[in-house]
């Protein structure tokens, strides 16, 4: 096996890791009964929340848009977006099996994970689950472990693209970066 090839296998294995831990966390909310996930998907009914300190709590949320509740969709434009986050992934994932830095791997991996995570999730019910709540700390967002690898992702793809490139070729012949 090849030094590229393992390293694929791992950034995939970090892909397998951010689903995982997205889905199980998701799967813990809902079906813990003081979140009432389940019967709130109704948007007429009341969502649960957990207060664990003035700074975080968990508040269960449908989120029917993107990312922090932005562009809230449901019938066609539900499949829209599965579509759309469907074909970034695939994107990505072919950037992925070309990536020669360790940060491009990293970040697309991120990226990738939160959004098949956050994809089950639309599939699924028309809407993602949000929980994560910091609104203690003045942010007013509620989102989950794939909403926070995206983030993540996005931002260190940004690192990488934009001021990790300016060091030029010498970053992106090191096989034992990959």
């Amino acid at each position: 096996m090849s030094s590229r090839a393992g390293n694929l296998y791992a950034w995939l294995g970090l892909i397998l890791v951010v689903v995982v831990s997205d889905q199980v966390t998701k799967w813990m909310v809902l079906n813990t009964p003081a979140f009432n996930a389940r019967a709130c998907l109704d948007v007429t009914v009341a969502c649960g929340q957990i207060k664990v300190s003035p700074l975080f709590d968990l508040t269960m949320l449908w989120n029917r848009g993107i990312s922090f509740g932005t562009f809230q969709s449901d019938g066609i434009m539900r499949w829209v977006l599965v579509g759309a986050t469907s074909g970034i992934a695939v994107a990505f994932a072919i950037w992925l099996t070309r990536a020669q830095r360790w940060l491009t791997a990293l970040s697309l991996s991120l990226v990738i994970g939160g959004a098949i995570g956050n994809l089950v999730d639309r599939v699924r019910f028309g809407a993602v689950v949000d929980f994560l709540d910091f609104s203690g700390m003045y942010f007013p967002w509620v989102f989950n472990i794939a909403d926070s690898a995206i983030t993540v992702g996005a931002v260190l793809l940004f690192l990488d693209q934009f001021l990790m490139s300016r060091s030029g070729p010498k970053s992106e012949t090191g096989t034992s970066r990959n």
